[in-house]
């Protein structure tokens, strides 16, 4: 069956995730050392347990053998030895039952504590990663990664690895048992390993990348999907749902391509396995008889090694069970420690600014090599300056805006706060100078308090409440039942857009940083209500420099430098009066929002 050829599937399908990188052997036999060391108690434990549970599974065709032997040759004391047998075989079966079921609790209280291990590794990392990583990263192969990922490892840790151990352990005391009680037996059992390594050597050969490429084919399927809806409206409004279709499908076919190709291959592989079960005790039966008939070994002797191998079958059968479920789960671990290869910020952790100068040096940037979004850029931000970026959409307004906000590090050229380079401080130290409000808001699941608390953990209700009144948002939440005690996010109190908006403001106060970048943070408000809060949130903000990335002009108006972003460059740069009587591009979009 080797030779059959495989059923039909797309070369075409992705064999690798998008963006983030897959773990490389090294990274992934590394993180398995550590996983294992750090639960070596336990693991040695289970191997304790499940040791016995062997020996005890073992007595029973020693025991067997023994009788067939003696019944053999001394008739008399047939009822003796049954009586005998009887009585040690029930106490093997005793501590056998008692020892399997520590074996089931160990093993699974192991995978329990790796996989929640393994979770736990992969959120810290994720978290600490630059958010730059993450932005590029893509909804869909994160998405994939934390789910399915996580999912199919769960499996794995909660059985396979455990049982792997298992296995292992009771074929080598298997074969340890064989080789005492039937020494000319136990070369029998080499009579099946060439069929067998040669079966699970065509197989280990083709799973894995099979399974890298099933697993990357699911990312780009969920990577399709979320993009799809995430941009409902606009595939609405220029009518792409045909189009997005036909890339899902596409998608799913190439997919579905590797999901059976990877059943094919288990397939093949399973008949193999039955075949070397059927050989390895015919082999045995065979080779044993003709040394019975030779007078070498007794017939106890076949017994208890016919029995032994016998039970050979089902842990050699676990052992390959399970190790075609670890090439899923390997492939999946290695997406998930795939973070681990992407080298941490750089920073000086000694490097701090002196003052709240923000200066842009000749920046250039690209999310693509070869490709830059800005161009000798240049730009000076005095403290407590209120800048508006101004210009046409995509013109590089928000991606200058992460920039001045740590988020990204130029590709050329340098940006700096108080002297110090921005892209060679740490992350901490950035985060507690210059704070970044996008439009996007997530509403984390738990209280309104826990959710204003991310900012600052020591804030009093006393802060919460100014911090809410700041923004506007302590009419509402003090009209909720339980106050800042309301459960929030998904399966509590549905927060409108503009609430949660409001909360990431109310957060932006609590952290208190000196330079704030605002990405059109009012953006889910009406016009009338996010002027209103820009009002506000002026008096908390005055002092402060302020970076605001404006679709609305009324607040380039307010501020008291625009720089006019086109093409990747600051074409102009000056105040509102100025550029409006300098009759240039600024003044020209100021015309056209007020018609």
């Amino acid at each position: 069956m080797i030779g059959v050829a495989p059923p039909a599937y797309d070369p075409a399908a992705p064999t690798t995730a998008n963006t983030l990188p897959i773990g490389a052997p090294a990274t992934v036999r590394a993180y398995v050392v550590e996983l294992f060391r750090r639960h070596r108690r336990a693991f040695l434990l289970l191997i304790g347990v499940n040791t016995v549970a062997v020996v005890a599974s073992m007595a029973g065709p020693w025991l067997l053998g023994g009788l067939v032997e003696r019944v053999s040759d001394d008739v008399g004391a047939r009822e003796l030895h049954l009586e005998l047998t009887v009585g040690l075989f029930a106490a093997a079966l005793v501590v056998q039952a008692v020892f399997v079921r520590q074996v089931r609790l160990r093993g699974a209280m192991l995978g329990e504590r790796m996989l929640a291990d393994l979770r736990e590794d992969f959120l810290v990392r994720s978290v600490g990663l630059p958010p730059g990583v993450l932005e590029r990263a893509g909804t869909g192969d994160l998405l994939s990664r934390i789910t399915t990922d996580i999912d199919r490892l769960a499996n794995a840790m909660r059985e396979a690895v455990p049982q792997l151990a298992i296995g292992v352990v009771w074929v080598f005391l298997l074969l340890g048992g064989l080789v005492i009680t039937a020494p000319p037996l136990a070369a029998t059992v080499l009579l099946t390993v060439p069929l067998l390594v040669t079966g699970c050597r065509w197989y280990f050969k083709r799973a894995p990348s099979a399974y890298r490429s099933e697993a990357a084919g699911y990312a780009a399927v969920a990577a399709a999907l979320a993009e799809t809806v995430d941009a409902g409206r606009t595939v609405e409004a220029h009518r792409l749902g045909e189009r997005r279709v036909e890339l899902s499908e596409q998608r799913i076919k190439e997919w579905t391509a590797w999901e059976r190709y990877t059943l094919w291959l288990r397939s093949v592989l399973f008949p193999f396995i039955n075949v070397t079960h059927v050989m390895l005790l015919a082999s045995v039966l065979m080779v044993g008889g003709v040394f019975v008939l030779q007078g070498w070994i007794g017939v106890g002797q076949l017994t208890t090694g016919a029995l032994l191998a016998q039970m050979l079958v089902d842990p050699v059968g676990l052992i390959l069970r399970w190790y075609d479920e670890l090439q899923v789960a390997q492939v999946s671990l290695a997406r998930l420690v795939g973070v681990r290869d992407i080298e941490p910020e750089a920073g000086d952790a000694l490097l701090a600014p002196d003052g709240r100068h923000v200066h842009a040096d000749r920046v250039h940037f690209g999310y693509l090599e070869g490709v830059d979004v800005l161009r000798k850029v240049s730009l000076e931000v005095p403290p407590g300056t209120r800048l508006a970026l101004v210009g046409p959409s995509g013109a590089g307004k928000s991606t200058l805006g992460r920039l001045l906000a740590g988020i990204y590090a130029p590709r050329d050229g340098r940006i700096t706060l108080g002297g110090a380079e921005l892209s060679r401080m740490t992350a901490e130290r950035v985060r507690s100078h210059v704070a970044l409000v996008n439009q996007e808001h997530h509403v984390f699941v738990g209280s309104l308090r826990d959710n204003l608390l991310l900012a600052r953990t020591d804030a009093t209700d006393a802060e919460l409440w100014a911090a809410l009144g700041a923004v506007d948002a302590d009419a509402w939440a003090r009209a909720l039942d339980d106050g800042l005690d309301t459960e929030v996010g998904s399966g509590g109190f549905a927060l409108t857009p503009a609430q949660a908006q409001q909360i990431a403001l109310a957060r932006l106060v609590l952290a208190d940083p000196h330079t704030l970048v605002l990405d059109e943070a009012t953006s889910l408000l009406d016009p009338r209500a996010a002027r209103h809060l820009e009002r506000s949130l002026a008096r908390v903000l005055d002092g402060r420099t302020v970076v605001a990335i404006a679709h609305r002009l009324h607040t380039a108006h307010d501020a008291d430098v625009i720089a006019v972003v086109e093409n990747g460059r600051i074409s102009e740069l000056g105040s509102h009066d100025e550029l409006v009587n300098a009759d240039g591009a600024y003044a020209a979009l100021w015309r056209s929002w007020h018609g």
